[in-house]
């Protein structure tokens, strides 16, 4: 059956743009976050919802690269492709806190598998003034990070927790390197993927409090002066962190944008991320009253990830609409 008169469903599915993986993203992060704060069976619900996205992700990821070589390296060179490693190293993050280790390892490995290569080519393609997904890089890297010392401290493994300080690190100078390509008049101009120049902060603090709590579950892992630096760039990095979303929040109500754009996603995820990096460095670094702070955003997350759950699902009916009447064009006009 030739492309023009395939399925509307299959039709609509081929125009979801790389950008669609942020919809894992922020689903699992939402998914830790109520971890976080005691609504489980919430928590678990969601994390469902995150499964099935990240499966449709990747059954699509497969296809494309096994149906259309072109399109998929096109696709490979966009930021919005590394969703597909900070997604499958989110979603693994929350099934290491489950303690499904073995499955969270097996994501891990995925995620560094597909990290390098699809880092180099989307950092060959950087270019002046992007939008926030330039900084993605850091991200991606920095959910490498965070899933390594979750794993490291649910199973006492030494070893992970120090090879999280690479890309920790590594995350951070791409941050700084991004920071000079990001447009910054997509803060008030920006269809949502602004909000990462904030989340890029916000997954990094995560990924040092997990570090963090590797170290307090007893193994030795640094001597004391590499704690405290390890310390005080975390709360660095969420001081940032808030400082960005404070900045956002403010821009989103001078610049109003109410329309759906799948890009929304990435603007739920920083607003999950820096819920659970919140609720993470407090219980670190022993700062009882950010507590009460890191709920409220997580429910102001929750009720960012469900207007835009509402406005994907409104598009999506009207995609599957019009992708169904273009069917029906082109089978009334086929010759019999």
């Amino acid at each position: 059956m030739s492309s023009g008169t395939s399925h509307p469903l299959r039709a609509w599915w081929a125009q979801r743009p790389p950008a669609a993986g942020a919809a894992v993203m922020a689903t699992g992060i939402l998914s830790v976050g109520l971890h976080l704060t005691g609504h489980e069976l919430l928590s678990r619900v969601i994390l469902v919802l995150a499964c099935a996205a990240w499966l449709a992700l990747a059954a699509d990821f497969v296809s494309l690269l096994l149906s259309d070589r072109a399109g998929w390296v096109t696709q490979a060179g966009t930021p919005a492709a590394l969703t597909a490693v900070a997604a499958t190293a989110v979603v693994g993050t929350r099934f290491a806190v489950l303690g499904w280790t073995a499955l969270a390892g097996a994501l891990l490995a995925l995620a560094a598998l597909l990290w390098p290569g699809l880092l180099l080519v989307v950092v060959r393609h950087w270019e002046r003034r992007m939008p926030g997904a330039v900084f993605l890089g850091c991200v991606a890297t920095e959910g490498l990070a965070v899933l390594a010392a979750t794993l490291a401290a649910a199973t006492s493994t030494a070893w992970l927790a120090h090879v999280a300080l690479v890309p920790f690190w590594l995350g951070l100078v791409l941050y700084a390197v991004a920071l000079f390509r990001f447009d910054p008049r997509q803060v008030a101009r920006g269809a949502g993927d602004h909000w990462v120049a904030g989340g890029a902060l916000a997954i990094s603090a995560l990924a040092g409090a997990r570090l963090l709590a590797a170290a307090d579950t007893g193994m030795y892992l640094w001597n004391d002066d590499v704690g405290a630096v390890l310390h005080d760039a975390t709360v660095v990095l969420l001081v940032l962190d808030l400082a960005w979303y404070a900045v956002l929040m403010v821009a989103e109500f001078v610049w109003p944008r109410l329309r759906y754009d799948v890009r929304r996603w990435s603007t739920v995820f920083p607003l999950g991320m820096t819920a659970a990096a919140t609720l993470s460095v407090a219980a670190v670094v022993d700062a009882s009253w950010l507590e009460g702070l890191g709920q409220a955003l997580v429910w102001i997350a929750v009720a960012a990830w469900l207007a835009v759950a509402v406005g994907a699902v409104a598009s999506a009916r009207a995609g599957l609409r019009s992708a169904a009447g273009r069917t029906a064009d082109v089978r009334s006009t086929a010759p019999r």
